[in-house]
């Protein structure tokens, strides 16, 4: 039996299929059938919107879009928030220009590290054959 302390709450409960406890669990149902009916009925709000109207928080309603359970494919003016920056956007995590600073920092980290190995390379083989010369001069 694998018993856990509820992220949301704190109360132990027998972790099963969710990771919340079942009051949470319930909880969060609600809240997507808030969600679900507000977006039925007004179909042009956006995120911060839906959270007023319905109390539900931002982060849970982005993380219901992310989860796949609600879809904004029809809703033209829902987006939600980068998790690096905050810009609003409408897919992936990250927003295009946050992406494009993480892929040249990695590369940039890649090439630093490639740059530092082979200066650890050259180091090894002056050092090599500087004790290679004394010897022969022995």
């Amino acid at each position: 039996m694998n018993v856990a302390n509820c992220p949301r709450c704190g109360k132990i409960f027998v972790k099963g299929f969710a990771e919340v406890c079942p009051n949470c669990v319930k909880d969060l149902e609600q809240q997507y059938e808030k969600c679900l009916k507000y977006l039925r009925e007004n179909k042009g709000v956006t995120i911060n919107d839906l959270s007023e109207a319905t109390g539900v928080a931002v982060k849970q309603i982005t993380k219901f879009i992310r989860d796949g359970r609600i879809s904004i494919l029809h809703a033209p003016n829902m987006s939600y928030p980068c998790e690096v920056c905050g810009t609003l956007i409408r897919e992936n995590t990250i927003c295009e220009s946050c992406r494009l600073k993480l892929v040249k920092d990695v590369r940039n980290n890649a090439e630093d590290e490639r740059r530092s190995q082979e200066r650890v390379r050259q180091e090894n083989k002056v050092t090599f054959n500087i004790q290679d010369r004394l010897k022969d001069k022995r």
